[in-house]
């Protein structure tokens, strides 16, 4: 089993969680965590959100003991700030700081956040320095493949990034204008490979053991970043790592182990979240279950209305 190493910390083996907002909360993180993966990386936290004591940051901020090595990510592009937050919460027990140079969402490109970073290297280099000199934490950062197609700079960035004393580099083959349309470029990643020293994590359209080797074999990416794929399917993790130790691919999971996985889903989104809020939120993620299962379209328009746990559990009783 191939083991990453980023800064002074070695991972059990290469696999990544990606941080996705909405989707990467602490009951999915512990799931995935359940079955094997690497390292898990956290909702996107605002710095100024941070700055500000905003009570939604808070829960965003939660880890739990059963899910480390964590990467915890930040996102924002003022250097004092950023740096600044990412220094009062050090003592948190996330492994990892991980800077977001690749949302592709208006609101945060607009604030020239996210993949907006991307199209002024001076200030991501004044950003992770100044990250880099206010924690002892290694710190990582993620980028796409450019801001868009006249624009791929992925290579230039990544090289700054190293310069300013970043440990490893994520990057998704997507440009921001592709958001998560089209196909990834697993060239792009080939080109920041061999182009710096840190460790270099792939992400984009891996979702088998076969295209995990194939990405391997084309980019010589250290790491693999999984982050759509995992929607609904956590037990992709414990497939990349059957198929990297003896090429097997294990059987999927059967409609009974995913109802009661969605169950276990809902029972730590209520413990963590509270009912109104937990089983809202559980609505994506059964849609995302049960995608391409036989009766899957009419489950949703079901699930779309369920208030309660009670509720849940009896509509999937019957899948």
């Amino acid at each position: 089993m191939r083991q990453l190493k980023i800064g002074n910390v070695v991972l059990e083996n290469s696999y990544v969680l990606g941080p996705m907002a909405g989707v990467t909360d602490l009951p999915f993180r512990l799931l995935c965590k359940e079955q094997g993966v690497g390292l898990i990386c956290m909702e996107m936290v605002s710095a100024k959100g941070i700055l500000y004591n905003n009570k939604n940051t808070e829960s965003l901020l939660q880890i739990h003991p059963d899910e480390t090595p964590v990467s915890l990510q930040l996102f924002g592009s003022d250097p004092k700030i950023v740096s600044e937050m990412a220094k009062r919460i050090e003592e948190r027990p996330f492994t990892f700081l991980d800077i977001n140079m690749g949302c592709p969402v208006p609101k945060v490109v607009k604030n020239k956040e996210g993949s907006a970073l991307m199209k002024n290297p001076r200030l991501v280099y004044e950003l992770v320095s100044a990250v880099v000199k206010a924690i002892e934490k290694p710190v990582t950062v993620k980028i796409r493949k450019g801001f868009d197609d006249e624009h791929v700079n992925a290579v230039e960035i990544a090289k700054i990034i190293e310069e300013a004393g970043a440990s490893a580099v994520a990057v998704h083959g997507r440009t921001r204008e592709q958001y998560y349309s089209g196909k990834a470029d697993w060239e792009i990643i080939r080109q920041v490979k061999e182009a710096v020293h840190i460790p270099v994590i792939g992400n984009g359209d891996v979702t088998s053991g076969e295209q995990a080797e194939a990405m391997r074999k084309q980019t010589g990416c250290d790491g693999i970043m999984i982050a759509r794929a995992a929607e609904g399917n956590p037990w992709i993790f414990s497939e990349l790592i059957a198929y990297e130790k003896d090429g097997t691919v294990p059987e999927r999971p059967s409609v009974d182990e995913i109802r009661e996985t969605m169950l276990r889903h809902a029972r730590l989104q209520l413990e963590y979240k509270g009912e109104y809020q937990g089983i809202r939120e559980m609505r994506k993620h059964v849609a995302w279950y049960t995608k391409g299962l036989h009766g899957s379209a009419r489950l949703r328009e079901q699930i779309n209305a369920v208030q309660t746990y009670q509720e849940l559990e009896k509509i999937l009783t019957s899948l």
